[in-house]
């Protein structure tokens, strides 16, 4: 009797874990499936204002289309890096420009919130809490970072998801226009979809004041498609990225440093009147030292 108590616990505990592992492979599949050549559309509209001014005026809904690669950069079992570069111009001789990059870790403890005004607050999560789930990092054109959340791919009628909320820096498309709020609340969705993946988005726009509470300014829907082409037609970016790689390797590098503190981060807006992405696309900075340089002078811990 003994056992087979023994052999149905042991036969129970080894399907638990083999479905684990099937689900785990569902959720690789899901994300690096992002990867590839997309005809990429993104609409932005803001939905609500609730600002008490009379002359409060909502932004422009905006429209944009555009081609993105997206290199696989990391392949691991517990994490999954993507690099996103937009091809635009001319098709026959296009430019390339480094775009967003976002990284996959699985079962992920150690987050950097944004916390407005370029500070991101470090916290570390219980293992508990992030049991079977993926943390997106979402980082900026040169490296730094932008947001961050954790959820659990679903993979039901014959649908695979993420979705999370998290707080973020004002998108780009704002920030050199926009100064009357200092926070975005982001929902995030990322649905794969037959023919490429959407990125489904309700966002808030928020006043944060130390010892206030929040003050939501505005609502904004984000829905981005990123519809699958033939790879070729993306040679062009996943060449640029092949001469480019090893530079933006030790970017990557430098960050990994600074983040390994576990401590909270505050970047300064400009150094010499630059910005940074615009201090590290110099062709002229490859060096290692010149790079870690150039980031620990916008790092301000």
């Amino acid at each position: 009797m003994k056992r087979l108590l023994y052999l149905v616990l042991f036969t129970g505990i080894t399907a638990f874990a083999q479905n684990a592992e099937n689900k785990k492979q569902k959720d690789q599949d899901a994300i690096k499936s992002m990867c590839g050549c997309f005809e990429v559309t993104f609409n932005f509209a803001e939905t609500f204002n609730y600002s008490n001014d009379s002359l409060y005026r909502p932004s422009k809904t905006k429209i944009d289309k555009g081609l993105e690669w997206a290199q696989l950069v990391t392949d691991e079992d517990d994490k999954i890096s993507i690099q996103h570069l937009l091809q635009v111009g001319n098709p026959s001789k296009p430019m390339i420009v480094k775009h967003w990059r976002q990284d996959w870790l699985y079962e992920n403890t150690d987050f950097y919130l944004y916390n407005a005004d370029n500070e991101w607050t470090y916290k570390k999560e219980d293992p508990s809490q992030i049991k079977g789930q993926w943390t997106q990092k979402v980082y900026q054109v040169d490296d730094s970072p932008r947001y961050e959340g954790s959820a659990t791919w679903v993979h039901v009628d014959g649908k695979s998801f993420w979705e999370n909320t998290t707080p973020a820096p004002l998108p780009r498309r704002e920030y050199t226009t926009r100064g009357d709020y200092n926070l975005t609340m982001r929902g995030n969705r990322h649905e794969i979809t037959d023919n490429g993946w959407v990125h489904d988005q309700d966002n808030e726009k928020i006043i944060r004041e130390s010892g206030k509470e929040d003050i939501v300014l505005a609502k904004e829907k984000g829905y981005n498609t990123y519809v699958r082409v033939p790879d070729e037609r993306c040679q062009a970016a996943s060449d640029w990225w092949k001469e480019n790689q090893d530079k933006w390797a030790l970017v990557r590098a430098k960050w990994d440093k600074v983040f390994a503190r576990n401590t909270d981060l505050t970047l300064k807006e400009k150094v010499d009147h630059k910005v940074l992405y615009k201090h590290l696309f110099d062709d002229e900075v490859t060096t290692d030292k010149k790079i870690e340089s150039i980031i620990d002078s916008f790092v301000t811990q």
